[in-house]
């Protein structure tokens, strides 16, 4: 397996303490282009051809400078995210024996319950406790508490069908055809993950605990809402923003998957969720991801000139489980699909 050596990772400054990534005060308190993205989802399904043209450009824009942004006009109902909410807060709050089946399954078990990232792995030294569930191309849902599996199925369709319009915009944005990534990734039969978090109230030293350390997405796309507890910051510009967002909106976080289809001209988003010592908080994630045995590698069209192609095809269900089986830190788990390029003297590229 080739690979590259891993990048040094510093872990960015906090702004000003508590930095404000609300549209409007700017992510640094500054001018509003310092502003997380917002993407009007009404405006890339149904604006006239001169809105939607513009909202593309600025979705690239956001996955280019961010990949990292907001989602609004999405019309994912309100009460459909409470009532998951509590189904959750509902199977966190059951009895050991009653979810012992899934407590601390193996990273690829389609249904896990457990706390910090991978126990076995990290100690459980973050302060998280989590429900995660293969979603599509089937739904796996604990038996209890029984009405979470109906909300889930409800749940996951909507937001599966969201994120496949903003794949097909995202492939638009890059210059391709708007089928063409979903071609390439097997988008129509993708695979889904759900995740709720837990993050209970810090009782350490400090004022933040680390509820999931610094890390990128192993998906595609990654759609997320909080329960009105502010706690997800990203890494932009080399500092830790904190994410405010707009009512009702969803944050949307780039993928490792989308940083190896578009050759590394999107990023990954590196980004961690905090917790401070007053209020407990939970969020919850949808993610798509190309179908587990897809060879996800570089669209041939964005090849860079005089570059080439930054990484390797990576069989999905290979990379998942690498990154699911290994401690989060930041985007090392990228260096197994990154080559390591040289050009010889007739332009070749190679790699090892």
């Amino acid at each position: 397996m080739a690979t590259a050596s891993p990048a040094p990772h510093s872990p960015p400054k906090l702004v000003d303490g508590v930095p404000n990534g609300h549209p409007g005060t700017g992510a640094r308190g500054g001018d509003v282009d310092d502003g997380i993205p917002i993407v009007d989802f009404d405006v890339l399904v149904n604006g006239t051809a001169d809105q939607r043209s513009q909202a593309v450009w600025d979705l690239g824009r956001a996955c280019e400078d961010w990949g990292f942004f907001m989602v609004i006009n999405h019309g994912v109902p309100e009460d459909l995210k409470k009532e998951l909410v509590e189904a959750c807060k509902e199977l966190f709050g059951l009895p050991e024996e009653e979810k012992a089946e899934h407590l601390e399954a193996e990273p690829m078990a389609p249904i896990r319950i457990g706390s910090g990232f991978y126990a076995v792995v990290d100690g459980a030294r973050y302060l998280r406790n989590y429900l995660k569930m293969f979603a599509h191309p089937e739904l796996h849902c604990p038996a209890k508490p029984a009405k979470l599996r109906d909300i889930s199925a409800e749940y996951s369709a909507k937001t599966r069908d969201m994120l496949q319009q903003l794949a097909t915009a995202i492939s638009e944005s890059l210059g391709l055809e708007g089928g063409r990534m979903s071609e390439a990734l097997n988008l129509d039969s993708c695979f889904q993950i759900l995740v709720g978090n837990h993050y209970p109230q810090h009782t350490g030293p400090g004022d933040l605990g680390v509820g999931l350390p610094a890390h990128s997405d192993h998906g595609l796309l990654t759609l997320l809402f909080q329960d009105g507890v502010d706690g997800l910051q990203v890494e932009h510009d080399g500092q830790w923003v904190l994410a405010k967002p707009l009512p009702g909106a969803f944050f949307v976080i780039a993928g490792d998957q989308l940083e190896i289809v578009s050759n590394g001209r999107y990023k990954a988003a590196i980004h961690r969720a905090v917790i401070g010592s007053e209020q407990e908080r939970m969020s919850f994630v949808s993610m798509i991801s190309p179908s587990m045995d897809t060879v996800v590698a570089p669209v041939p069209e964005l090849a860079q000139e005089g570059k080439g192609l930054e990484f390797r095809g990576v069989k999905y269900r290979d990379y998942m489980a690498y990154q699911q089986s290994n401690k989060l830190e930041a985007k090392e788990a990228l260096n197994i699909a990154r080559m390591q390029l040289h050009g010889d003297t007739n332009g070749r590229v190679e790699h090892h």
